[in-house]
């Protein structure tokens, strides 16, 4: 159960097991590396700060927009009441994939601001150890049909919690030191009923491949993704 602290302007909602009474400043880049705790970096619509917590590893990360539209407005968002903020409801859906089982970021806290009619958001994740993403590893070397298997074995209990990854893609797929799956980046992903949308989001991770091995030729062929299918429907974890 996340803990909020509120004003007129601004709410940070968190979880006082991972963080003890987080503030603005906790939202802020600068703050941990004024404090020496900046663990890395990583570049993206913004800059994802990786910062060392009391008890935890975690990601920071600044809402931004994207494509034309977010060359006009970087990171307001229409406010429509605080729960229907992008990063409340990420934070949100992080807890309820983790208690489905599935394997991502805990969410650790978010912060939303009110600007007038619009709000900025930021949301502090766990950063996973040791964790490479797809397209860095097979640049490197191929995976196995078990490690595949496991890949499709995830995206199953992401499906079956109802979840609707839609940027599910190989840079939003990482693996640790240990081999296991982890699925990250849950920004505008929701629940959903039906299940059309399952099949569009497994046909969007096969263009990420084929997109992937155009680019960089990556060491993937398409007997991995008949692998990655075997476990979607049913193979090993």
């Amino acid at each position: 159960m996340f803990q909020s602290r509120q004003t007129d302007q601004q709410i940070i909602w968190y979880d006082d097991a991972l963080i003890i009474s987080p503030t603005s400043e906790h939202f802020s880049g600068d703050y941990w590396q004024q404090a020496g705790k900046v663990l890395g970096s990583a570049q993206g619509r913004g800059t994802t700060w990786f910062v060392q917590l009391e008890t935890i590893s975690a990601a920071l990360r600044h809402y931004r927009r994207g494509g034309l539209f977010g060359k006009l407005v970087k990171d307001h968002y229409w406010f429509a009441g605080w729960e229907n903020t992008r990063c409340y409801q990420e934070l949100m859906l992080l807890k309820h994939l983790r208690e489905s089982g599935v394997n991502v970021p805990r969410p650790i806290a978010a912060r939303a601001k009110k600007r007038t009619l619009c709000y900025q958001a930021d949301i502090l994740s766990e950063k996973i150890a040791n964790a490479r993403d797809l397209v860095t590893i097979l640049q490197d070397s191929s995976l196995s049909a078990e490690i595949y298997r496991s890949i499709g074995a995830q995206i199953r209990l992401m499906h079956n919690a109802g979840v609707n990854h839609t940027d599910l893609n190989i840079h939003n797929i990482l693996l640790d030191s240990e081999y296991k799956v982890w699925i990250i980046d849950f920004d505008k992903c929701q629940q959903q009923s039906g299940v059309e949308w399952q099949a569009k989001n497994l046909d969007r991770l096969l263009r990420s491949f084929n997109k992937e091995l155009s680019k960089r030729a990556i060491h993937w062929q398409l007997s991995d993704w008949q692998a990655l299918l075997e476990g979607y429907q049913g193979g090993q974890l």
